[in-house]
């Protein structure tokens, strides 16, 4: 009987292990901007961006560290789901909100608001050996215009 039992709880805990590496998002971590791989139009596209991605109890805090063109630094955080649901973003003054939906487990979809009105779209997709991760960002700007910006990050 007891070895009975240290068999069932040895397949157990073996089994919630492997649900549990499984369930990770790929995602977490730092990735730091590859410029020389990246692709901003119109340009110039910022000098360098640090993506952070960590577990909370409330969901994944983003913190988007980036220097831009001209030297002016930044810092935008969000903590969100990927339910699909408006999540606030602050320090970005494109956007207010953002709303996060996975497409699968290595891709999700979001989509940015101000004032209620989407003024952007992003596809975020970590390559499946979790090396690299590529961003395309398009916003639509308040003078009608539409930026795109194809990015490629390194884990770090």
């Amino acid at each position: 009987m007891k070895t009975m039992l240290k068999k069932s709880w040895l397949i157990a805990m073996l089994s919630f292990l492997a649900v549990a590496a499984f369930a990770a998002d790929p995602v977490i971590g730092a990735w730091k901007l590859n410029v020389a791989k990246s692709s901003f139009k119109p340009g110039p596209g910022p000098k360098s961006q640090i993506r952070s991605y960590a577990e909370t109890k409330q969901g994944i805090l983003l913190t988007v560290k980036t220097v831009a063109a001209d030297g002016t630094e930044s810092t935008a955080t969000s903590t969100f789901k990927d339910d699909g649901f408006d999540y606030p973003i602050t320090g970005n003054p494109l956007y207010e909100t953002i709303a996060v939906k996975r497409v699968d487990e290595f891709t999700v979809n979001s989509t940015q608001k101000k004032a209620g009105k989407v003024v952007g779209h992003s596809v975020r997709t970590v390559a499946k050996d979790g090396k690299t991760m590529n961003f395309r960002q398009m916003d639509f700007l308040a003078s009608g215009k539409m930026t795109e910006a194809d990015m490629v990050f390194d884990k770090q």
